[in-house]
């Protein structure tokens, strides 16, 4: 469970009674899809021949570009997360991550799932030992990549879910 029981206006829409914008919208979705492009190839390893989870990623992008509607994205969004099922470790949490970034284009607040399964992914790739250290580079890494537009708003939603997010975003 990423999302919270009680929606936070910050990433509901304007339209939908929300303070989100729709520019502000499409950069974290394109934030999700950096996070999740990041760790891609735990899965395309594992799963050569599936291209669901790239077709997420490049789902939520093209929906920015207005050459997606959302509907197209969050049904690659789930497309994805069906290639997860089967597998386990890394593979298993690359898939979520795609699937989570293409589903920002129905949810914004998914953006914070695509980071989290990806922080899993590394962590779960990581030798034994090393995944925390991992999982914390992982974490730097996006934050690295957040556009200042939405950077203050991300963390701040990174330190009000980080519970029902398995406590990745301590980094």
């Amino acid at each position: 469970m990423i999302l919270p029981k009680v929606r936070d206006p910050r990433f509901v829409t304007i339209r939908r009674g929300g303070t989100l914008t729709d520019s502000d919208h499409h950069l974290l979705a394109l934030w999700a899809a950096t996070c999740a492009e990041h760790v891609l190839d735990f899965f395309e390893t594992a799963r050569p021949d599936d291209p669901r989870p790239r077709q997420a990623i490049e789902q939520a992008r093209a929906w920015v570009r207005g050459e997606a509607r959302m509907m197209e994205a969050r049904a690659a969004g789930g497309h994805a997360m069906g290639a997860a099922r089967e597998l386990r470790g890394a593979p298993r949490h690359a898939a979520y991550a795609a699937g989570q970034a293409a589903v920002v284009a129905h949810v914004a607040a998914h953006e914070l799932g695509a980071a989290a399964y990806a922080i899993k992914a590394v962590r779960a790739a990581a030798p034994e030992g090393d995944s925390d250290t991992a999982g914390r580079l992982e974490c730097r890494w996006q934050r690295d990549q957040l556009p200042e537009a939405v950077h203050d708003l991300v963390l701040d939603d990174q330190r009000l879910r980080n519970d029902i997010c398995w406590s990745v975003f301590e980094c």
